[in-house]
């Protein structure tokens, strides 16, 4: 597997982290874009992993903020990224298996520590299904004019 890319705003390094070290700890390595001088703002940060991940530098992402839904809907402003928010495991399992989200994100004010890992060894386990799920990810590259009309 490729590195995943990471990166958190001001209100998220702390769990960022914790989330950092625990998916070190499974043997993956990670590319940290938290806020620095580069990516000062919330939208920097998201918009550039999730350009990262559409130029293949990564297959995977995760952004955390105070809340998760700033970075969510940056990220998914990149053409070809789908990011979910995630604050349960169910939901990080289904962002993977059925839609095929390549980004995760997550609230620091929203969750503690230990469902943060939880949600995302869900997440890292999960791959696309594929089978029925298929046509709908493929519906949503048509409506973002990925592909031909």
């Amino acid at each position: 597997m490729l590195p995943i890319a990471i990166g958190a705003d001001d209100a998220a390094i702390e769990l960022k982290n914790i989330v950092k070290a625990f998916i070190q700890q499974q043997g993956l390595e990670v590319v940290d874009y938290s806020q620095d001088a580069n990516n000062p703002l919330y939208p920097d940060i998201a918009f550039t992993v999730a350009t990262a991940i559409k130029e293949g530098k990564f297959e995977r992402g995760i952004l955390l903020c105070g809340t998760g839904i700033g970075m969510s809907i940056v990220a998914n402003k990149v053409a070809g990224i789908r990011a979910a928010q995630c604050h349960d495991t169910y939901s990080a399992e289904r962002a993977r298996k059925s839609n095929d989200a390549q980004v995760m994100t997550l609230g620091a004010r929203v969750i503690g520590p230990e469902l943060a890992k939880s949600i995302v060894a869900a997440w890292l386990a999960s791959n696309f299904e594929g089978g029925g799920s298929t046509s709908k990810v493929e519906k949503i590259g048509y409506y973002e004019g990925l592909k031909g009309a």
